[in-house]
């Protein structure tokens, strides 16, 4: 089965078209005064975006093996947002709908790990990782501080 991001052209085209993924149905909206859904389903926890960074680094690596493995990375992952990249360390930065922190960072830590040979990632460690919820990012952002909005989306040279 192929994973892609949805609207994607087929690999090898010139140009890839991004559309938006609406969230789960469990998907907690901060703002929501709706109480129906609460009531409904008082058993089920909701879903919550949450920001990750995550740092990996290690032996030197060829820029342009990093690169690609990189770009495979973010076709393998849909939800990739920005990477940046040395020759021996790196950045990512998506985000990832999970219940509370410690599943998305879970998730988190298991990725570069799950993707190191589909996506031919150098054998770096992940030696970072920061998750934050959606308010704090956006408040971090407001303030002036914390990661800048992760544009432009892709990968690129530190």
């Amino acid at each position: 089965m192929r994973r892609a991001r949805p609207g994607a052209t087929p690999r090898g085209t010139a140009e890839r078209a991004l559309t938006s993924v609406e969230a789960g149905a469990d998907f907690d909206e901060p703002d929501a005064t709706d109480d129906t859904t609460q009531a409904q389903t008082p058993d089920r926890e909701l879903s919550k975006l949450w920001h990750i960074t995550l740092s990996v680094s290690g032996k030197e690596a060829p820029l342009k093996e990093v690169r690609r493995a990189l770009e495979q990375l973010a076709h393998d992952h849909p939800f990739l947002l920005t990477s940046r990249y040395a020759n021996d360390h790196a950045e990512i930065r998506y985000w990832e709908e999970a219940r509370d922190l410690h599943d998305a960072a879970a998730v988190a830590l298991r990725l570069w790990g799950e993707h190191r040979q589909s996506a031919k990632l150098p054998p770096w460690e992940i030696v970072g990782l920061e998750v934050i919820d959606r308010e704090t990012y956006h408040q971090r952002i407001a303030e002036g501080y914390g990661p800048p909005p992760a544009a432009p989306v892709g990968v690129h040279p530190y």
